[in-house]
């Protein structure tokens, strides 16, 4: 798996439709109409996101491992 920062993630989501609800500290919170399910992105500069929180969001946003 491809080691991914919150901004890279971020920008994924945003890509798939996903829009900025808020920020709460280094949290962007995204939402999509139509689905109830929220995803609190944590963005902490560049750091790289644990492997285990990239696949619970791509599972909960619907996307595939080769689109990263």
């Amino acid at each position: 798996m491809k080691s991914v920062s919150g901004k890279e993630f971020a920008r994924l989501l945003e890509k798939k439709g996903w829009k900025l609800k808020r920020i709460h500290g280094s949290h962007h919170i995204y939402f999509k109409t139509g689905n109830e399910v929220r995803i609190s992105v944590p963005i902490h500069g560049n750091q790289a996101l644990k492997i285990g929180l990239i696949k619970h969001f791509l599972k909960v946003a619907g996307i595939s491992e080769d689109e990263l």
